[in-house]
């Protein structure tokens, strides 16, 4: 008889990013309410509030650094920077198409949900009120609150803890392949999310969810 192959251990946790996998992140939603003019729109969404530096803030940075800052450089944007602090919440248009359905049906048959965002801490903080689809969850690492973010492994190790599944016992659902793959380099599953019919199809072969 060969030797026994030691058997995979089953997913038995769900573990969510949220923006652009449970809800639309667009900067363009709100920075087109501000102004109708093509280049100064491409100007500031080029130049001065763009995801790289936004991510400063997901990583820990607080907005009254931040702004002043951002603000000293370009003194023309000034307005779409305070709004940018303001009306955060405008860049989240609604939920990703059809994601929402599948966490609350993952509720609904009783798989732990989870969740790791790249988040700034005063954002998430005027975000959540607004999203009562986290009630849901067990718990949620905020990588602004943390001040460690994706794709570091450190994350995914504190995640780990916190919510008290082996990693190879969770699911973990990202747009951004980086992220997936530095799940996986620590021992998650993982799964890059294109859609919410492509994450359902998985979900059923996995057994988390009915066909």
């Amino acid at each position: 008889m060969g030797e026994a192959r030691p058997i995979e251990p089953v997913v038995e946790a769900v573990v969510f990013d949220v923006g652009r996998v449970l809800y639309q992140w667009q900067l363009a939603a709100l920075i087109d309410k501000l102004t109708d003019d093509p280049a100064e729109r491409d100007h500031v969404l080029a130049s001065v509030i763009t995801e790289e530096w936004h991510f400063q803030h997901d990583g820990g940075r607080p907005l009254a650094e931040m702004l002043p800052e951002r603000i000293a450089a370009f003194p023309e944007a000034e307005r779409f920077l305070t709004a940018y602090a303001e009306r955060f919440n405008e860049t989240i248009p609604g939920p990703v198409p059809g994601s929402l359905e599948i966490v609350r049906a993952l509720h609904g048959r009783g798989v732990p949900l989870y969740a790791i965002t790249n988040f700034g801490a005063e954002f998430w903080a005027a975000f959540r009120p607004t999203a009562p689809i986290f009630d849901l969850f067990q718990d949620i690492v905020v990588s602004g609150e943390e001040k460690l973010v994706k794709p570091d492994p450190a994350i995914f190790a504190l995640a780990a803890r916190r919510f008290g599944h082996e990693p190879a016992a969770m699911l973990f659902i990202d747009d951004n392949a980086a992220n997936v793959a530095a799940a996986r380099a620590s021992g998650w599953h993982g799964h890059h999310f294109r859609d919410a019919a492509l994450l359902r199809a998985e979900l059923e072969q996995r057994g988390l969810l009915g066909s």
